[in-house]
């Protein structure tokens, strides 16, 4: 093969040290003031990452299992499954209430996995890549959220671990809630919950709910980012709502949850899905 003529020779050079400019500055644009602190796109299920988190909760009717069994939890071709199936006929559940209750035998089991005592980080920006199919189906409850690092519900694995819901150290953050017994498809819902004052240990749900709308058969991104003393929500990077001031009200170091319940005894003809891309936080550089 003859070498390349000078001219020739230079335009190309040209052009690859054009090519490299500009991606460099794609590169700086896109991360302009954050760097990535984790991130999992879900090649693998990664232990490294989560953990099956199981317990009763909000007197959901499903009950959670371990290491996908049944398929309540399953990673494949490059997502995260987490469903809710219906087994025709109950089975005995383990799964305790912080009151020390059992659930009872359960014909529902489901996927709920946390990256508690793993992935745990004070503010900057949560996001996930997410849908639910067939949404808004009566007792449907997927949900994409963060918890206080210091919260006293299984699993409890470390001596600090003793924080009751949602006290500071155990705060609440929905990024993304789906009822679909009381919202229609295209309805979501994202908020931040605090101490009722008169009431330890209990939840206001409602100040700070935001309600809001989008596609959940199809791919989104949805986020929170702290941005000064406020808490924003996002979808596909863009702001959708805000709590004012509850930015340095929940400043607690976070794990994040994914998991798909049943809300109520509605009955389901169709497996629940929940197909979650990727999960990523960002913290400021700036």
């Amino acid at each position: 093969m003859s070498p390349l003529k000078p001219t020739i020779l230079v335009l190309f050079l040209a052009l690859l040290v054009s090519a490299c400019a500009i991606e460099e500055v794609t590169d700086v644009a896109e991360n302009d003031g954050w760097t990535t602190t984790f991130f999992d796109d879900f090649d693998t299920f990664n232990p490294e990452n989560w953990q099956d988190q199981i317990l009763w909760v909000n007197n959901e009717d499903q009950c959670y299992l371990r290491d996908g069994a049944m398929g309540t939890r399953e990673v494949s071709e490059g997502t995260l499954k987490v469903r809710v199936i219906d087994l025709g006929a109950p089975i005995d559940c383990d799964n305790m209430s912080k009151m020390g209750e059992q659930h009872p035998p359960s014909q529902y089991v489901a996927g709920r996995i946390a990256s508690k005592n793993l992935k745990e980080f004070a503010k900057g920006r949560w996001t996930a890549r997410l849908r639910v199919g067939g949404s808004g189906t009566d007792g449907m409850f997927p949900a994409w959220w963060l918890l206080g690092a210091r919260n006293n519900e299984p699993p409890v694995q470390e001596d600090d671990e003793t924080v009751c819901w949602p006290q500071f150290g155990s705060g609440e953050i929905d990024i993304f809630e789906h009822h679909g017994t009381a919202a229609p498809e295209d309805k979501y819902v994202a908020r931040s919950i605090i101490e009722l004052e008169d009431q330890p240990c209990n939840g206001d749900w409602w100040t700070y709910q935001r309600d809001l709308q989008g596609d959940l058969d199809t791919y989104h991104e949805y986020g929170v980012e702290w941005s000064g003393d406020d808490l924003i929500f996002l979808l596909n990077g863009e702001e959708v709502a805000r709590n004012d001031g509850l930015g340095t009200v929940i400043s607690e170091p976070m794990f994040a949850i994914i998991n798909f319940a049943k809300i109520d005894a509605s009955a389901m003809d169709t497996t629940w899905t929940m197909e979650v891309d990727w999960v990523k936080h960002e913290s400021r550089t700036d």
